[in-house]
């Protein structure tokens, strides 16, 4: 058998023609939901980029693996310690394994590794190939790579091939002669003037006034990523310059499925488009970044095309990434691994089966520290730091009627609140029980000194907030840290 899996960095769904953007972004992506099945309600258990991938690899939440954020003890694996054996357990149960298992050659074509030392990625894979950017890459650069494996490879191999494209991650780096095939299309519809206005009074990195996190430069070589949006007008540049990059890294896609059709093999490759995270584009007022443990940034596309599946299906049951694992294992007639966080879905893929989960816990401890409960219509969202957004430590927003998270329902709804409280404590219940860990490697990155891209810049942004005529928002933000203010 031959699986292509495609990590698309910082992909938001919300921005894919599949998944009812108005603004045709994706024809190639759209083309494989169209063969397959898409679903909707799917996240990332850990974000941002080194938790999401370290889940996603071990089958394990960043609370067992002990990866929650990019900094410090907590952005390495946990060692297995005395229970170790002559090998580790990455060995007979990470993602490439459950190929090797088969016999199958795995691949992998990702700078990821490197840009994050995070190198229990390479776990697995028969042959590693480093773009060596790390994670500044554009599509030109990743393509030849993978047409050149595809080329090499042996038509009659079973061969699993991961490949990571960057794009749609900031900076905007679609190349100029590129153009704007989006310069006559209207904005999102939700992110109007009256959103705008409230967006700009709030503070924050990669708030309107911040895009560059904390301050608004802005760098030649990235003409398509604004430093800072000071007028309505103004977005535009932002909106188009993501989803340019978007278009581009679609149209190199198209390439590789070329390439698949010219070696006769497209209709047999099962094909996995994902990402490791979404974007927020305005969501909690945050521009450019996947910095909370929300729908913006912990919502994430999956999309399966697996030969003798369900095609042209849309799946709308809540998952995790991690639940990828057990599910291609059961497809593949493998066993799942016993430490595995994940269920198989393999039923929603093979008869449209409701396969969900009844609730979901997301976490972020790389910007902020938060921890989210996905239930029913509605996604609760728990502050421990608030990364300098002055965050309250209950949100909650129904996201049926209010998907891209404007009106907090924390205080009209009291309710709701204490049931997510109930079944984020459930959840950290089980986790904590499974493990023989004495601690949550969240409060690790509490006591460290909070999340990582928040420690030791409030000094100079409170300085920023206070020269740009922002000085109302400095005595909260002291009270709240009053050890972070040198």
């Amino acid at each position: 058998m031959k699986i292509l899996l495609l990590d698309l960095d910082s992909t938001n769904p919300a921005h894919l023609g599949c998944y009812g953007y108005h603004r045709n972004t994706s024809p190639n992506i759209d083309r494989i939901a169209k063969e397959g099945v898409a679903f909707t309600n799917y996240y990332t258990s850990d974000a941002p980029c080194c938790p999401s991938r370290n889940a996603l690899m071990s089958g394990k939440f960043g609370i067992h693996n002990g990866v929650v954020g990019h900094g410090g003890t907590a952005a390495d694996q946990r060692l297995e310690g005395s229970s170790r054996e002559f090998r580790t357990k990455l060995h007979t149960d990470s993602l490439p394994a459950i190929f090797r298992k088969r016999g199958m050659t795995t691949a992998l074509i990702s700078p990821f590794a490197e840009r994050h030392s995070a190198f229990t990625f390479y776990a697995g894979f028969n042959e590693m190939y480093n773009t060596g950017k790390n994670g500044m890459e554009s599509a030109e650069e990743v393509t030849p790579a993978v047409l050149g494996w595809l080329d090499r490879q042996n038509r009659d191999d079973d061969w699993f091939l991961y490949v990571n494209y960057w794009d749609p991650h900031t900076p905007y780096r679609a190349p100029e002669q590129f153009g704007n095939p989006f310069e006559a299309d209207p904005l999102p519809a939700w992110l109007n003037e009256e959103q705008f206005e409230r967006h700009l009074s709030k503070v924050g990195p990669h708030s309107l006034h911040e895009i560059n996190m904390y301050d608004d430069r802005e760098f030649p070589e990235y003409p398509r990523q604004p430093g800072k949006i000071e007028r309505y007008e103004e977005l535009r540049k932002m909106i188009d310059g993501y989803d340019c990059g978007i278009r581009y890294m679609d149209e190199h896609l198209g390439r590789i499925f070329d390439a698949l059709e010219q070696q006769g093999i497209m209709e047999e490759v099962a094909i996995v488009i994902t990402s490791d995270h979404g974007e927020n584009l305005g969501q909690l007022g945050i521009y450019g970044e996947h910095g909370t443990a929300d729908q913006g940034t912990c919502r994430i596309p999956m999309i399966i095309r697996w030969p003798g599946c369900k095609q042209d299906y849309v799946d709308h049951g809540l998952h995790y990434h991690l639940d990828l694992l057990p599910t291609v294992a059961e497809l593949l007639d493998q066993p799942a691994a016993q430490e595995w966080d994940g269920r198989s879905y393999a039923s929603a893929l093979q008869r449209g089966s409701d396969a969900g989960r009844p609730y979901l816990v997301v976490s972020q401890c790389a910007h902020v520290c938060q921890r989210s409960v996905r239930f029913s219509d509605y996604l609760y969202i728990r502050t421990y730091h608030d990364g300098y957004h002055l965050f309250d430590k209950e949100m909650l927003f129904d996201l049926k009627a209010d998907p891209h998270e404007s009106q907090d329902l924390a205080k009209a709804r009291p309710d709701l609140c204490r049931e997510g409280v109930y079944l984020l404590s459930e959840w950290h219940d089980e986790a904590m029980l499974s493990m023989p860990y004495e601690v949550d490697p969240m409060w690790t990155v509490m006591k460290e000194g909070g999340p990582y891209h928040a420690r030791g810049h409030l000094a100079n942004y409170v300085r920023r907030l206070e020269q740009t005529n922002r000085g109302h928002a400095v005595p909260e933000l002291k009270r709240r840290h009053p050890g972070e203010f040198g």
